[in-house]
Parts: C-alpha cells; sequence; structure tokens
C-alpha cells in the first residue's frame, strides 16, 4: 500500500528483477529486469501471463519473458497504485487508484468502473485480495487526520460495489489482507501486539472478523501474508528488526509457513522491501511464486 505512484523511483545504481521461484525453495529465474520501477507481479489464473505495476500503469509479460511486457489500458484511470488482484475468473482486474477508489475493468484493457462508493470520512482504499469465488474484496481502508496522523481498518465490500464492511476497529496499523483458499480466513499484518511502534507480525481471523490468531512471533517485522491456492502455505515478507512500516531498499527476506503459523522457512534472501510482493503472486498450481527484487549494478 502506499498513497502515490508518482512517488516512487528505483534507488540510484540499483534495476528491478522479476522473479519467480519454486516453493521448495529451488534456484530463482529471472523473467524480465528493467531500469525502471516494477512491482507487485500477479499471476494470472490460466497461469499464462504475470502483471505487474509500473509508472502507475499495468503490464503483462509472459512466464519466460519472452512475450511482453504489453500495457493493459486502463485509461482514463491512470497512476495506479501497486494494488491489484485479478478476478479467479481471469477475465477482469480490480485496481486502486490515486483517488483512493477501487475500480474494475477488463483483464485485455478497458475503461474502469468504479466499485467502492463516496464516504462521509473519505475513506481511502488500498486493495488487497479477493475472495475465492470472486463475490467480495478485502482491503485496507485509510482515514487520515488533518495532521496526517493515519488510521488503517481491514474492510470488505462486494466485488459488484458496496458499501465498506470494517473487520478491524482500527486500534493499531493493518495491512495486506488476503482470503485463504477456503474463503473462510483472511490473513494479514498487523500491529496488535507490538511493544514498539512497527513491529509488525502476521495475524489471521474469521471472514466476519472473530476468531483472530496471531501466526507469527519473532523479532523481525514481517508484512504481506500470501495464501496459497491449494491452501497449503503462506508465503510473506520478512524485515529487518526495527523496520517501520514497509519501505524500499531493505535488506529482506521472503519466508514461507504452514497456514497456522508453523515451520517457517526462507526462500530467498535480497535487496527489496516495497513492492516486493505487495499483492498475491502464487501461480494456480501452487508451485511457483513471483516477486521482485532491487539488486545494484555490478
Amino acid at each position: 500500500m502506499r498513497p502515490d505512484a508518482r512517488a516512487r523511483r528505483l534507488k540510484a545504481g540499483h534495476f528491478s528483477e522479476l522473479t519467480v521461484i519454486d516453493r521448495d525453495g529451488g534456484q530463482s529465474r529471472v523473467v524480465y529486469d528493467s531500469g525502471e520501477l516494477i512491482e507487485a507481479p500477479n499471476w494470472t489464473p490460466d497461469g499464462k501471463w504475470l502483471v505487474y505495476n509500473s509508472d502507475g500503469r499495468l503490464f503483462r509479460i509472459s512466464l519466460d519473458g519472452s512475450d511482453g511486457p504489453h500495457r493493459i489500458n486502463s485509461a482514463p484511470v491512470e497512476n495506479l497504485n501497486n494494488d491489484h488482484v485479478i478476478a479467479p475468473d481471469g477475465q477482469s482486474i480490480f485496481v486502486t487508484a490515486y483517488d483512493g477508489h477501487l475500480y474494475v475493468l477488463p483483464f485485455a484493457g478497458g475503461i474502469p468502473t468504479r466499485v467502492s462508493r463516496e464516504t462521509e470520512r473519505g475513506l481511502r482504499h488500498y486493495l488487497h485480495g479477493i475472495s475465492p469465488d470472486g463475490a467480495t474484496l478485502a482491503y485496507v481502508g485509510m482515514d487520515r487526520t488533518p495532521e496526517g496522523v493515519a488510521t488503517t481498518w481491514i474492510c470488505t465490500m462486494a466485488a459488484a460495489g458496496g458499501g465498506d464492511v470494517f473487520l478491524t476497529d482500527g486500534a493499531c496499523p493493518v495491512d495486506g489482507p488476503e482470503f485463504s483458499a477456503d474463503g473462510e480466513w483472511i490473513y494479514f499484518n498487523s500491529e496488535a501486539a507490538a511493544e514498539r511502534p512497527g513491529h509488525a507480525q502476521i495475524f489471521r481471523m474469521r471472514r466476519d472478523g472473530s476468531g483472530l490468531e496471531q501466526l507469527t512471533h519473532d523479532a523481525r517485522v514481517n508484512w504481506f501474508p500470501h495464501p496459497s491456492p491449494d491452501g497449503s502455505l503462506v508465503v510473506y515478507l520478512s524485515y529487518p528488526q526495527g523496520t517501520t512500516g514497509h519501505p524500499a531498499d531493505r535488506d529482506v527476506i521472503l519466508r514461507m509457513m504452514d497456514p497456522e503459523g508453523r515451520n517457517a522457512r526462507d526462500l530467498d534472501a535480497f535487496h527489496g522491501g516495497q513492492g516486493t510482493i505487495n499483492v498475491n503472486s502464487w501461480s494456480p498450481d501452487s508451485r511457483f511464486f513471483a516477486y521482485v527484487r532491487y539488486p545494484r549494478y555490478g
């Protein structure tokens, strides 16, 4: 989640690597590298394409990098945030726009339709998940005071459009909500158990907000849990101890665990952070995972 696509550029001397790794932590493979900032890959439900965000626009590229990148036209809604999800049937993409609203457009590209409503409080919406049946969106609702203090909630709404359903109370920062494969759980990161600012851990709750469970309990700062389509694993991004938020340009670890939080293990360690795995990028067969690294030239 970040408020303005125009605000981010690659750090000087670095480049983007769109990367795929298998679930067993085998050798990673670079699909595409670029001197431009690319972020937040999705894997299409048919397994043929990776979709990513760059400079506020969406692009798709084949798994071997030979076909593309091709722009997915979303005009006139541009300057998109890096929070986007593909509908389970693969026919449409839901996106977060700079105006703080959620939109849907055809996968082939086209004029987006807004699905979120104007609210009296001016809530901003940052999309992260869609239920397995495609009927419900999971996102972060954010409100800022005139002094710039942010309050965040885990929320849901009907994918066809509707009002905000608040599942958390706004008492602490939260982010990255995604549905489990059976649609019964929402995984997210939260500072609910933090003894110091920024110490986010991975949690899950029932889709109605009940049954809250903390899944990680370590000194590192853990963000963006992504459940696999087969329900057997969760991948997440682990920042160094003392990190606040989910910044770019850090030495991070891509980690995997069981859905209940057991058996955590490392998949890859690299320079990354913001943009690496803001959205779910599991392959539809749950064998592979896509992410973005930001290494230095030379």
